[in-house]
């Protein structure tokens, strides 16, 4: 599991954070960091930012490991539906912490390429999502994720946690 899990970061959120802002930072010739690097402030604003969108990611992907038995990646998709934790407050925990992760590379760069790729990266992702990941989802686990889907935002968290049916029954 630990091989298949480190494929996945350093292909997935490797992409978005690493591969793509290097060669966005690259060919607008701001290569390493350009003329603009933000200043105290925006180092500051981005450690606000990639502090807690790092927590955000590890646990997510914890929890896909441990309960869900699988990886956030498509090729290795969890066996078992994960309401649990960041999940039972919105449905892509992982990916919006990847843009804020995104957002706080901008801000510390003081890079507005960057903060559109952050937009670019959540569009394609809510694409994605809905024409791809969640009808698949919906064959997997049927009603629990439909359920789950009806209450649950995709990218905005809610103040109260889900409660999956039969989750207060004892």
């Amino acid at each position: 599991m630990f091989w298949r899990m480190t494929k996945t970061v350093l292909i997935l959120p490797g992409t978005a954070l690493i591969y793509i802002p290097i060669l966005i930072q690259w060919f607008s010739n701001r290569w390493p960091f350009g003329a603009s690097v933000g200043n105290f402030l925006h180092w500051v604003v981005a450690t606000m930012l990639v502090v807690p969108a790092f927590v955000l990611a590890a646990k997510s992907m914890k929890l896909f490991v441990l309960e869900g038995r699988g990886t956030p990646a498509p090729w290795g998709p969890p066996q078992r539906f994960v309401v649990s934790g960041p999940y039972r407050y919105v449905r892509n925990p992982m990916l919006s912490s990847v843009i804020l992760m995104i957002m706080a590379e901008a801000v510390a760069l003081s890079s507005p390429l960057l903060l559109l790729w952050a937009i670019v990266f959540f569009l394609l992702n809510t694409l994605y999502f809905k024409f791809i990941e969640e009808p698949g989802l919906e064959r997997r686990f049927g009603g629990d994720y439909l359920r789950y889907k009806a209450k649950v935002s995709r990218w905005v968290p809610m103040f109260w946690p889900y409660e999956p049916l039969g989750a207060n029954d004892s």
